[in-house]
Order: structure tokens, then sequence, then C-alpha cells
């Protein structure tokens, strides 16, 4: 019994980290239309960085989002590195915690961790909201 339990409770992780791992996949390769597919169409993006003035929260819109992953230049190399996977799901809900190492042309930029809350409609999770935070190691 135990073990169904376990191989259940695996099966239901999965299915979020798949979408966070496909979520990374198409970033990395700059793949916008499998973002937008990812992404809810009300998904909301912040971001909390660590900046001279102190900690902001911005807000970006997605469509802003894809419109700069498409204009990344292709001799800009870029690599977000995941350090870990926390899921917790309830029901429809699941909220995927990543802690990260950014790095940009093989240089470490920031480092920081990924909150992603994720809805499951009709058996497809899409991202609701994304938010992260920001900071030099």
């Amino acid at each position: 019994m135990t073990f169904l339990f376990f191989s259940i409770m695996n099966a239901q992780d999965f299915q979020p980290k798949k979408t966070i791992d496909d979520f990374f996949i198409a970033f990395h390769s700059k793949d916008t239309t499998t973002l937008k597919k990812i992404g809810h169409p009300e998904i909301v993006m912040q971001t909390v960085a660590n900046t001279k003035e102190g900690n902001i929260l911005k807000t970006e819109l997605f469509s802003d989002f894809l419109k700069s992953i498409a204009t990344i230049p292709n001799d800009m190399n870029f690599f977000e590195k995941l350090l870990d996977y926390k899921i917790e799901i309830d029901g429809n809900l699941a909220h995927v915690w990543t802690p990260y190492e950014f790095y940009l042309n093989d240089n470490l930029s920031h480092i920081g961790v990924n909150s992603f809350t994720l809805y499951n409609e009709n058996g497809q999770w899409y991202i609701i909201h994304l938010i992260d935070t920001r900071r030099k190691k």
C-alpha cells in the first residue's frame, strides 16, 4: 500500500515538474510559441530585485517577457541552472519552488529562487504566476 501511495505522489509531482522543465527548455531555446502555450492567458510575472535603492517589486507583462526573449542576440549565451525542485500540490493547484543560478556568456550573473504557481485545467498544467528573486552572490 505504501508503494502505491508513493507512486501516485511521484506521478502527481512529475506533471508540474515537467511543465517547469518544458518552460526552461523553451526559455533556453528562445521558443516563444511554447512559452506562450505553457503560460496561462492570465499569467502574472514578477521579480523581487535587490538594487542600490533597496528591494523592489517589478511586474512584467507576459507579452513583454516573450518579446524580450525573442530579441536576445544569437551570440548571447544564457542558461538558468535549477538547483532543486520543491513541489506541493492540492487538487488543481501546484506550487514549485526552484532555487537557481543564472549564467550569462558562461559567467555567473546572479542567483535567486523561482516561485511558480500552476493551475491544472482539463489535465494540462499552466503557469499562472511566476515570481523570482535576483541577487548577486
